[in-house]
């Protein structure tokens, strides 16, 4: 009997529990707005933080807050934007895709000027003065920013150079913050020509260092007939604001800097 009375009196106090944590779970739930749930739906869930905030549940939250712009995340799509605009109820301006860019075309024409023999991390080689590469600007290759895409944007070539992958690059950011050398920027797709170099060595000294890198020739300022590239401490710079495209410049470069982006 007295363990029939325990046994009831555990089933009675377990109901009463039962009631009490359900009753509680309704009177202190936290409201989630349908559209945070929505918007966090249609974000790419990489969580790569290039947007500043932590993860996409963090841009979702800012997002509605008004504390960010639906151009805010970089991996979006146009046609992700597109839906978020339309759950938000607001217009979205069409963006540029842009793609990460390197401005080096070194790699292993750069000799070295010691042996390193370290961690296979750029970051960790430009400890040591400056990395092992004889041209203080050049790519070290040992694939950090490979490392950083979250995308599987970036592979390294033969010649020991990250090579991007228009596609699959989604502007993150990452491979930008993660190359000590500061090689890597963010250049519209529309905008195929780029300067394959980061050198502000004098030409003289460019040519004893590196086969394929901007002597400051000046050829490039005056082929171009929009006034779109100026050679800028001892660099070729291109305005991407007059920039056509037109390849004039790519064709009189003696050293092949300026490239097209294929």
């Amino acid at each position: 009997m007295e363990i029939l009375i325990a046994i009831f009196i555990l089933s009675i106090l377990g109901l009463l529990f039962g009631i009490g944590l359900a009753v509680a779970s309704r009177r202190l739930a936290v409201q989630v707005d349908p559209k945070l749930e929505a918007v966090q739906h249609l974000l790419p869930g990489s969580n790569c933080g290039a947007c500043g905030n932590p993860g996409c549940f963090g841009f979702a939250e800012s997002l509605l807050g008004g504390k960010a712009g639906i151009e805010g995340c970089r991996v979006c799509n146009e046609q992700t934007r597109e839906k978020i605009a339309k759950v938000m109820g607001i217009a979205v301006v069409k963006q540029n895709k842009k793609v990460a860019t390197l401005h080096c075309h070194g790699g292993l024409k750069v000799k070295n000027k010691y042996i390193y023999a370290g961690v296979d991390d750029c970051v960790a080689a430009n400890l040591v003065l400056g990395g092992q590469k004889s041209c203080v600007y050049a790519c070290l290759g040992f694939g950090t920013c490979v490392a950083a895409c979250p995308f599987g944007a970036i592979s390294m070539s033969s010649e020991g150079l990250p090579v991007v992958d228009k596609v699959k690059c989604r502007s993150c950011n990452k491979c930008v913050l993660a190359c000590p050398k500061k090689l890597f920027s963010l250049v519209s797709v529309s905008n195929n020509v780029y300067v394959a170099c980061s050198s502000l060595d004098t030409g003289k000294d460019v040519r004893a260092l590196c086969p394929v890198g901007c002597i400051a020739c000046k050829l490039c300022e005056k082929a171009c007939k929009f006034d779109a590239i100026h050679v800028i401490d001892n660099l070729a710079v291109i305005d991407y604001h007059k920039c056509t495209s037109c390849g004039e410049c790519v064709k009189v470069c003696p050293t092949k800097t300026i490239r097209i982006r294929e």
